[in-house]
């Protein structure tokens, strides 16, 4: 097929009238002369003018929303008003028809409720055109930045015979018949049966595994799929999610905070400096969004506001205690306005963190120091015999945005505490196993790759800012 020229580089050419061929899918086609065409290679279209004149009706008929088309014919100078350039037709080919009876995605605004109903097709539209831009975007710069950093990026398993979190919550991966399973004598499961001879399960994390490469690399991080079995239909889960996981030898949790508050700033700056276009339409449509809302509902910042705060201002750091002495002494405990109870031990809920953030500090915050009772088996434990060496990062209007610690590279104190939450150690001896032979200080956090996107694009579900959602009930396509 002959070469065509995207529209993103069309809109950035000189017009000269040179000749140039476009292809891509009809948006609209009105006065039999304005053909709008969009290749999803920018949020803007091109506006192709035919002469009607020339134009057979026939063609003219099949040129209906959703058509692919070739155009060959004149870049120029355009007189209408918000375009720079256009193209004057020369010639006009449908490649591919669509039924314009059948097509669901006309020239008009759908929710975003419809457009899950029709995931396969909501691409095509602007909202999910600048969304997915922007998701790209942010997946090179993730390898970008740490390959600047010397950074190994280790694939991590996706099957596991291990828990790295400790929830439970995972798909089972398994080739046995489900109506006659093979049985032990007691009665149970006979995994051995099975094709890895256990039992097996979809990644909840790569976490484990991260570690085992920064005891060889040095600085590794993984960035794939991950998986969890939470039966909760809420716009903030998805049962597959991708996680951002650096794992770093020879590192603290001061380590740790600057190198994730690196990242994150790194990350919000590509897409301010990049992908402008993408960011003013996806503003225009959350400010829409908040107009419609309950005053006391409403944002109190918009989207790009909302990224240069996080951009412009650096991260508060404070432990978890002082920040439980913070909330009971605000305005908003004394007068019962938290839903969620506020005391030393309980986890944070994202009206609290956003508290922090948003109304007392006024920038980002890293908390530190949690509590062990509740965070997992494998951060360090602090001399307290209380807390360990953790550490949260919060944004405006979602709260926890990434999560990690130092991790217990002592084998006396990782044992016991794996003793002490009843955690199988001989199905985790591989890993106790870097704690025998070379152990040291090292440290990581993990970073919800769409729980990002959702943030930089401002999008209020996050599964409308991954492609194809995976949720209770839902695996289409």
């Amino acid at each position: 097929m002959e070469q065509r020229i995207k529209v993103r580089e069309l809109l950035e050419t000189e017009p000269r009238g040179q000749e140039v061929v476009a292809m891509g899918w009809v948006r609209s086609f009105r006065n039999d002369q304005f053909i709008v065409l969009h290749d999803g290679s920018c949020p803007g279209p091109v506006q192709v003018v035919v002469d009607p004149a020339t134009l057979d009706p026939a063609m003219a008929s099949r040129l209906t929303t959703g058509a692919s088309i070739r155009v060959m014919g004149n870049l120029v100078p355009s007189p209408g008003k918000g375009q720079r350039v256009e193209i004057r037709a020369k010639e006009v080919e449908v490649i591919g028809d669509c039924d314009p009876a059948r097509y669901p995605l006309q020239p008009k605004k759908h929710s975003l409720e419809f457009l899950r109903e029709i995931a396969h097709l909501r691409l095509r539209t602007n909202t999910f055109g600048s969304v997915f831009r922007i998701r790209h975007a942010l997946a090179i710069a993730i390898h970008r930045f740490f390959d600047q950093r010397g950074f190994i990026y280790l694939h991590s398993p996706i099957i596991t015979g291990s828990d790295a979190e400790g929830a439970g919550e995972m798909f089972r991966v398994t080739t046995l018949g489900f109506d006659h399973p093979p049985r032990k004598p007691e009665g149970g499961i006979d995994f051995r049966e099975d094709f890895f001879g256990k039992p097996t399960h979809l990644t909840v994390s790569g976490q484990l595994e991260a570690e085992l490469g920064a005891m060889a690399f040095g600085d590794v991080y993984t960035f794939g799929p991950t998986f969890r079995a939470e039966n909760s239909n809420t716009a903030r889960h998805l049962a597959e999610f991708w996680m951002i996981e650096p794992e770093m030898a020879f590192c603290d949790l001061e380590g740790n905070m600057d190198l994730a508050e690196a990242l994150l700033k790194d990350l919000i700056r590509t897409v301010l400096e990049g992908h402008a276009a993408d960011l003013e339409f996806l503003s225009g449509r959350l400010s829409e969004e908040e107009r419609q809302r309950p005053m006391v509902e409403r944002s109190p910042m918009g989207l790009t506001e909302k990224l240069r705060f996080c951009l412009d201002n650096a991260f508060e750091r404070l432990t978890y205690t002082e920040a439980i002495s913070i909330l009971i002494a605000s305005p908003d405990f004394k007068k019962k306005k938290f839903r969620y109870p506020v005391s030393w031990g309980v986890d944070l809920q994202s009206e609290h963190e956003r508290y922090l953030v948003e109304q007392h500090f006024r920038k980002p915050v890293i908390l530190t120091d949690y509590p062990k009772s509740i965070k997992a088996f494998y951060m360090r434990q602090n001399e307290d015999g209380k807390t360990v060496r953790a550490m949260d990062i919060l944004f405006p209007g979602i709260g926890e945005m990434v999560g990690g610690s130092q991790r217990e590279e002592r084998l006396d104190r990782l044992e016991a505490r794996m003793e002490e939450l009843h955690l199988p150690r001989e199905e985790m001896n591989w890993y106790l196993d870097s704690r025998r032979f070379g152990t040291c200080p090292h440290a990581g956090f993990g970073l919800g790759f769409e729980r990002l996107v959702q943030f930089v694009t401002g999008m209020g579900n996050i599964r409308d800012v991954i492609p194809f959602p995976r949720t209770p009930k839902n695996a289409s396509f």
